[in-house]
C-alpha cells in the first residue's frame, strides 16, 4: 500500500507544475489562485472527514494546524506560485528537488538527529540526478527577477521542510485523528493565508479566472494536486518518515520525461538517461536502511513458514 501510494502521489505531483504554469500564463493571480485552491480544497475534504466520523470541528481551533499550514501550504506555495511567474516549469523542479536534502539538513543540524552516510549520499546523488535529467530541455535567461525567482523556491523548499518535519512532530498528538483531515485542517489555513497575502499584493480580475486554461488549471489543482496528491503526502509522512515521501520531487520529473516520450514521442538524450540511473541510485541509498528492514522481516516470515 505504503509503495502504490507513493507511486501515486508522484505522477500526481509530475504534473502539478505544469498545471501552475498554465493557469498563471492564463493570467490567473499567483496568490489568489493557490489560496482558492487549498482553500477549497481543504473545505471539501474537512467536510468530508467530518460527514464520516474522522474529523471534528474542534480540529479548526489546534494551533499546530495553523503552524503546518503556514510551513507546508503558506510557505512554500506563496513562493513558487511567484516564482513561476518569472522561472520556467523545469527550473522550479528542479529546484524544488533539494527539499529531501534541507529536510535532512534541518534534522542533523536542528532537531540533532543522526542521518545515515547513505541517506545524506542518496540526497545529494538523486538532485544531481534531477539536473542532469532536466538539463537539455532547460532555458535560462537570467534577470533580476528570475534570480529573485530561483531563491524565493529555495525559500520555499526551507518552509517546506520545516513544515513536515513539524507534522511529523505533531502527528502523535492526533493519533484518533485521520492524517487526511489533518492535511485538509492545514491546507485551510494556508489557502486563507495566501488569499490574505493576495488582498494585499494583487488586483483580481474575474474574467482572467473564467478562461478555459485557467478554470481547468484551477479545479486540476483542488481535485487531484490537492484533494488526491497532498492527502497521499501527509498519510506517508504519518505512515514513513519525512524523507521518503519528499523524494517525490525526484520521482516527478522522471515520470514527466516518460510521459513525453510515450505520448509526443519525444527523444531522450543520453544525458537525461544518466539522469534517470543516478535518481534510481538516490532513491536507493535515501532508503537504504528501510529496504534492508523489510528484506530481513520477509526473510524472517519466509523462516517461519518453513519451520511449520
Amino acid at each position: 500500500m505504503v509503495i502504490f501510494s507513493y507511486l501515486l502521489m508522484c505522477m500526481i505531483f509530475g504534473t502539478t507544475f505544469l498545471a501552475i504554469k498554465v493557469g498563471i500564463d492564463a493570467g490567473a493571480p499567483p496568490f489568489f489562485s493557490a489560496g482558492l485552491r487549498f482553500l477549497l480544497a481543504g473545505i471539501i475534504l474537512f467536510i468530508w472527514m467530518i460527514w464520516r466520523g474522522r474529523a471534528s470541528v474542534s480540529l479548526l481551533f489546534r494551533k499546530e494546524m495553523m503552524f503546518t499550514g503556514m510551513g507546508l501550504t503558506f510557505g512554500t506555495f506563496s513562493t513558487l506560485y511567484w516564482a513561476e511567474q518569472y522561472v520556467s516549469s523545469g527550473i522550479a523542479a528542479v529546484l524544488s528537488a533539494t527539499g529531501p536534502i534541507m529536510i535532512l539538513l534541518l534534522q542533523t543540524s536542528i532537531l540533532r538527529q543522526k542521518a545515515s552516510i547513505a541517506s545524506m549520499s542518496g540526497c545529494f546523488i538523486g538532485f544531481i540526478g534531477v539536473i542532469l535529467l532536466l538539463l537539455p530541455s532547460v532555458s535560462v535567461e537570467v534577470s533580476l527577477f528570475w534570480m529573485l525567482g530561483c531563491i524565493m523556491i529555495l525559500i520555499g523548499e526551507v518552509c517546506y521542510s520545516s513544515g513536515v518535519l513539524y507534522s511529523k512532530h505533531v502527528m502523535p498528538r492526533f493519533a484518533d485523528t485521520s492524517p487526511i483531515a489533518l492535511n485538509a485542517v492545514q491546507m485551510m489555513y494556508g489557502g486563507a493565508m495566501l488569499l490574505v497575502l493576495s488582498l494585499f499584493t494583487e488586483h483580481v480580475h474575474i474574467g482572467a479566472l473564467l478562461t478555459l486554461h485557467a478554470v481547468s488549471s484551477l479545479l486540476y489543482l483542488i481535485v487531484v494536486g490537492s484533494m488526491m496528491g497532498h492527502s497521499i503526502f501527509y498519510w506517508l509522512v504519518a505512515k514513513t518518515n519525512p524523507v521518503f515521501p519528499s523524494t517525490w520531487l525526484y520521482i516527478s520529473p522522471l515520470i514527466a520525461l516518460g510521459l513525453g516520450v510515450f505520448l509526443y514521442n519525444e527523444v531522450v538524450s543520453w544525458l537525461a538517461g544518466i539522469g534517470v540511473i543516478t535518481i534510481i541510485v538516490g532513491i536507493v541509498l535515501v532508503n537504504i536502511d528501510a529496504l534492508r528492514q523489510a528484506i530481513g522481516k520477509s526473510e524472517g516470515a519466509l523462516e517461519g513458514m518453513q519451520s511449520k
